[in-house]
């Protein structure tokens, strides 16, 4: 490729809605163009990286048995509606009706395409264990997209579903997928990815772990154990905090007045919030009936957490008015006698003696004591893990909070679509049964996103050679000059019948211009020819991360870059 007919341009000056550094530099580059919200149109480097992308998904599927198919972009509604998930996903799914006015959705994940696929085709045990792959458009109406193709709209995704006979046999290969992820993470360059527990969301299923690269600009929060390899999201860590009891005391009712925080309440009565029962309100989705949460006063509502154990979809409560046995601000467990669902977490027990709300204006309780005052009560984890926090599997108090980039994730989901959709196979005895699934997704555009995060530096991208637009970028510095631009496309020509890929810098620019550029399309190898390097009868060979420059006889360059070349590959992998 010769960059004087690469469409697209690169500048210097970052974009003023770019937050994060590969979104700024993908614009920058040359990779993407904004179209829409969340919508994004690839240049040429962006679509080769992500050709490559796709190449190590096939490579890796392929291995562990999986088999390519394609599914429909769009779908009848019938098929969400047979799963139940038409009614049970919000927004995010976008439903239309077709000119038949026939109810429609865009695909954002394809569980009730892939049963619809198997459903009727495989009918006895012996056609099990099976998986089917497909590299798709999806599109999430996604109520946040921001950076660039960290988070969008419209996207390319790998998925995978797995359909097998037995639950063991769905955690065996679930274990060759989890394995399959890391070499792809290390194939594209980010070895340092992590697998966490985390919560299966609208997915359904008990079991599903998240593949994370750790960085400040990620989005999801995770739990990581400093001393031993728990490692968690947030959502479903479980909170293990050690009880401070206080001594027993009467329950009594103090006045406490305009004291409606946690932190007036233990400044005004001089307690530590950790001798505090808070209550926290939210309101069901379904018919805005309250809910409310006591628990520790130092700690936070897990929402993930309360809205599994619900059942439901769930918003704070912003404003709160008398009524139903709740007094806004003063709200506590003892002696409450409301209308509300009431959660308690098991941060409460062991306490001995807690501060709580009165349940009646300007007063709290001192003295409460869980285990006595509501002896009935059921506790759960409803509470935030939090840094410093008790591991929950080594006990020790090191666990470490950090952000991440979702860049994959597997899911058990069971038989919850088969039965669902009605998907069935006879077993050797006969007996009609329902396959148990496991599903396995990585977007294209987001691990493209997430390498360019993981390794840039102040000038631009550094391409693993995986996935690098190009291998080798040559550099003709002063091309209106024969000589260079004699040596320039004969090292071109002959790099192109090696099968190196490699683009020719051949516009008449100047030297600062084009090192500009090549640091923006972050090819891992570069080849500069100058009239300085010929009166040497040399080019110059240098790697985009600088360990290596050196002088190659002209006539040998082509040869030392194939070999540097080789040599990058085989260290990936």
């Amino acid at each position: 490729m010769k960059l004087s007919q690469l469409m697209g341009e690169r500048f210097k000056e970052t974009p003023a809605d770019c937050q994060i550094a590969s979104h700024a530099l993908m614009i920058r580059g040359g990779y993407i163009k904004h179209v829409g919200n969340g919508i994004y149109s690839l240049f040429t480097p962006a679509k080769r990286i992500m050709a490559k992308i796709e190449k190590i998904l096939r490579e890796e599927m392929d291995r562990i048995g999986g088999q390519e198919v394609l599914f429909p972009v769009s779908m009848p509604a019938a098929l969400w509606q047979e799963s139940g998930r038409f009614e049970a996903v919000g927004p995010e799914l976008l439903r239309f009706k077709d000119r038949g006015g026939n109810d429609m959705v865009l695909g954002m994940t394809h569980e009730e395409a892939a049963v619809h696929l198997a459903r009727g085709t495989v009918k006895s045990y012996q056609s099990l264990p099976f998986m089917i792959y497909q590299i798709q458009t999806k599109f999430r109406d996604e109520p946040r997209a921001r950076g660039g193709l960290i988070r969008v709209r419209e996207f390319t995704m790998k998925d995978g579903y797995s359909f097998h006979t037995s639950q063991e046999d769905l955690a065996d290969y679930y274990k060759e997928v989890h394995a399959a992820y890391e070499r792809i993470f290390a194939r594209v360059g980010i070895p340092e990815v992590i697998s966490v527990a985390s919560d299966s969301g609208m997915m359904g299923g008990k079991v599903s772990h998240e593949f994370m690269l750790l960085t400040e600009i990620g989005e999801d929060t995770l739990c990581i154990c400093e001393s031993c390899d728990f490692r968690s999201n947030m959502d479903v860590c479980e909170c293990v905090v050690r009880p401070e009891p206080s001594p027993a005391e009467p329950l009594s009712l103090v006045h406490t007045p305009g004291c409606k925080t946690i932190e007036e309440v233990a400044a005004f009565l001089g307690a530590d919030a950790k001798s505090t029962c808070k209550a926290v309100v939210y309101r069901k989705n379904s018919d805005d009936s309250p809910v409310i949460v006591f628990l520790r006063g130092d700690l936070e509502v897990n929402e993930t957490k309360l809205r599994n154990y619900l059942k439901e979809e769930i918003h704070p409560a912003a404003e709160l008015s008398e009524g139903g046995g709740i007094v806004p601000g003063f709200i506590g467990p003892a002696e409450l006698k409301t209308t509300a669902a009431v959660v308690f977490d098991r941060s409460l027990l062991g306490c001995g003696a807690l501060i709580c709300g009165g349940n009646k204006a300007d007063y709290h309780y001192r003295g409460f004591c869980p285990e006595r005052d509501i002896p009935a009560a059921d506790y759960i984890d409803a509470a935030k893990a939090r840094e410093g926090g008790g591991c929950p599997k080594c006990g020790g108090e090191t666990l470490k909070v950090s952000n991440g980039i979702e860049v994959g994730n597997i899911f058990q989901l069971g038989d919850k679509y088969t039965v669902a959709m009605g998907m069935q196979y006879a077993d050797a005895e006969g007996a009609l049964r329902y396959p148990v699934m496991g599903c396995y997704g990585i977007g294209v555009g987001r691990l493209a996103a997430s390498v360019c995060e993981a390794h840039n530096d102040k000038y631009g991208p550094v391409w693993p050679i995986s996935i690098a637009p190009w291998q080798a970028h040559i550099c003709a510095i002063r091309s209106d000059e024969p000589a260079v631009r004699q040596a320039a496309e004969g090292l071109y020509k002959e790099l192109l019948g090696r099968g190196v890929e490699v683009v020719y810098d051949d516009r008449p620019v100047s030297a600062g211009v084009m090192f500009s550029d090549a640091d923006l399309l972050g090819i891992p190898v570069r080849v500069i020819v100058s009239p300085k390097t010929l009166e040497r009868g040399a080019a110059e060979i240098t790697t985009r991360t600088k360990s290596l420059v050196l002088d190659s006889p002209l006539e040998k360059a082509a040869g030392a870059v194939e070999g540097l070349v080789k040599d990058m590959l085989e260290k990936l992998g």
